[in-house]
C-alpha cells in the first residue's frame, strides 16, 4: 500500500467516521428522512471500519478471528437492536414523563445532538465506572472485558442487561428533559459509530484530540487485564469526565498485544454467546478482581494524568 493511502487512512479514517458518517446521520434525522437511511449509514460505517482495520492494522493478529466472530456478530445484532428499540420506545416513555420537559427544541438541530451526546456520555460514563466498583454490575460488565483482541465488533460485545443499564443511565436524563425522537435517532447512530472507533484495530491518529475524545488509543488502557490498572478511561464519547474523575490514563510508548487483554483473574471466562449470557447468574460469575499490580514480567501500570 502506498504512503499516501496509509496517510489517508491514518489521518482521514476518524474524521470520516466522526464528521462524515455522523454528519450524514444528523442531516437524515434533521430532515425527517426515513430512519432506514440510518441503518444504511451504519452498514457503511461497519464496512469502512473493517476495511481500515485490514489495510492499516494496529496488530496484524487482531485481524485473524479467534473463534469469536460469530459470537460477536450475535452480540452486535442483539445490542444494536436494543438501541434501536429504545429509540422507537421514546414516544411511549415520554408520555409517562409529566410536563413538556426543558429540551431546547428551537435550538439548531446539530446543537441539540451535541447536547444529547454530552449528557448521554456523562450517564454512560458513570454507569461504566460503577460497573467496575459494584460486584453485581461487574458480573454483567465482565462479558465485555473478556475480549482477547481489539476490532470493531468488540464495542457491542456486551451482556444485553449491561447494555440496557448503560443506555438507561445515558438516556433517562434526556427523556426527563423531553428528548425528541429525531435527536434520539441521530444519537443512536453516533453511539454505534463511536463503539466502532473506540475498539477499532485500525492504526489511526487524531493528534492532541486523543486526550479529549474516547477513541482506541486511550481505550486500550481500559482493557488491560490486570485489576486496578484497567480502571481508567471509562468515557464513551469523551474523556472529559475521566479527567474530572481523575481516571484518565495514557502512555504514548505503550504497545498492546492479546496477552495484555482480558481478565487475569478469570482467564477461563466462557467464550460462547449463550455461556456468556448465563455466566453472571452462576456462582463463578461473582468473581470480581481485586485491585493488584501485575507481577513481573507483566507490563507496568501506564502513567496516569489528571
Amino acid at each position: 500500500m502506498s504512503t499516501l493511502a496509509r496517510s489517508l487512512i491514518r489521518y482521514g479514517y476518524a474524521p470520516f467516521m466522526l464528521l462524515g458518517i455522523n454528519g450524514a446521520g444528523i442531516a437524515v434525522a434533521a430532515t425527517g428522512a426515513h430512519k432506514a437511511w440510518l441503518l444504511v449509514l451504519l452498514a457503511v460505517a461497519v464496512a469502512v471500519s473493517f476495511t481500515a482495520e485490514h489495510l492499516l492494522p494496529y496488530q496484524d493478529s487482531w485481524n485473524t478471528p479467534h473463534g469469536d466472530t460469530g459470537r460477536d456478530t450475535i452480540h452486535t445484532f442483539v445490542n444494536e437492536t436494543l438501541i434501536l428499540a429504545s429509540v422507537a420506545a421514546i414516544p411511549a416513555l415520554a408520555a409517562l414523563v409529566p410536563g413538556d420537559g426543558i429540551w431546547p427544541g428551537d435550538w439548531p438541530f446539530l446543537v441539540q445532538v451535541l447536547i444529547a451526546v454530552v449528557v448521554a456520555d456523562l450517564g454512560i460514563t458513570l454507569a461504566h465506572y460503577a460497573s467496575h466498583k459494584i460486584g453485581l454490575l461487574w458480573r454483567f460488565h465482565a462479558v465485555h472485558h473478556s475480549v482477547q483482541r481489539f476490532y470493531g465488533l468488540n464495542g457491542l460485545m456486551k451482556h444485553p442487561l449491561h447494555q440496557t443499564i448503560e443506555m438507561t443511565a445515558g438516556v433517562i436524563p434526556l427523556l426527563l428533559a423531553g428528548l425528541p425522537v429525531p435527536v434520539a435517532a441521530a444519537l443512536s447512530l453516533t453511539v454505534a459509530v463511536q463503539l466502532l472507533l473506540q475498539h477499532s484495530n485500525a492504526d489511526y491518529r487524531v493528534g492532541p484530540l486523543k486526550y479529549v475524545l474516547a477513541l482506541n488509543e486511550g481505550h486500550r488502557f481500559h482493557h488491560l487485564k490486570w485489576a486496578g490498572i484497567g480502571d481508567v478511561n471509562f468515557g464513551l464519547f469523551t474523556l472529559i469526565w475521566d479527567h474530572l474523575l481523575r481516571t484518565h490514563s495514557y502512555d504514548p510508548a505503550r504497545r498492546f498485544t492479546s496477552t495484555d487483554l482480558g481478565m487475569a483473574a478469570k482467564p477461563d471466562y466462557p467464550t460462547g454467546y449463550l455461556a456468556q449470557l448465563a455466566e453472571p447468574f452462576t456462582r463463578h460469575g461473582a468473581c470480581q478482581p481485586t485491585p493488584q499490580a501485575p507481577t513481573v514480567p507483566g507490563p507496568a501500570e501506564p502513567a496516569k494524568t489528571a
